[in-house]
């Protein structure tokens, strides 16, 4: 069966792209979804039309996104979370966390945006990439710091000395309580 997709599909298309694909899968996927439309000629002309205006809102969001980027380059987000003796943490920094952290400094990011493999489950800095566009990329500092309780304070100082030298920032914050 040959479709016509509507939207970008992870491995198998673009949008606007005339592709084969299995009849179940068109059938019971693609086309339900409205991912997906029927190959015909009439449709081709559509979708020739549609290119044209998804191009230009393409450009449109890709400048979008390429501003955004010259502002956040320069962020830095930090999170403080308890953590135990050798510098792992009790919870985690996730995808969420971050875009919550961004929207609270006046940035709207999709937090499916934000290319995390994992949850953040040690202190540390980290550069998070976050894809805006499809040909744009921005990436943010993450800080993540080892919350310091008053009763705790001689366990964390050489909890934060363990520490490989690469991550100031915990150790000056240790240090500073």
């Amino acid at each position: 069966m040959e479709v016509i997709l509507k939207e970008d599909v992870p491995n198998l298309g673009l949008r606007g792209e005339v592709v084969k694909v299995a009849d179940g899968f068109g059938r019971n996927y693609l086309l339900p979804r409205k991912m997906a439309m029927q190959a015909t000629a009439a449709n081709k002309a559509v979708i020739e039309q549609m290119k044209a205006a998804a191009e230009r809102r393409s450009a449109t969001e890709k400048a979008q996104a390429e501003q955004l980027v010259t502002k956040l380059d320069p962020v830095v987000l930090s999170f403080t979370r308890r953590s135990g003796e050798a510098g792992h943490l009790f919870g985690s920094v996730t995808s969420a966390d971050i875009a919550a952290e961004l929207e609270k400094q006046g940035f709207e990011v999709d937090r499916r945006k934000i290319q995390l493999g994992e949850p953040l489950k040690s202190i540390g800095e980290y550069r998070i990439a976050i894809r805006l566009h499809r040909e744009v990329t921005a990436r943010v500092t993450v800080k993540v710091l080892a919350e310091v309780e008053e009763g705790a304070e001689a366990a964390a100082e050489p909890a934060a000395a363990a520490e490989p030298p690469a991550e100031p920032a915990a150790e000056e914050t240790a240090a500073a309580e």
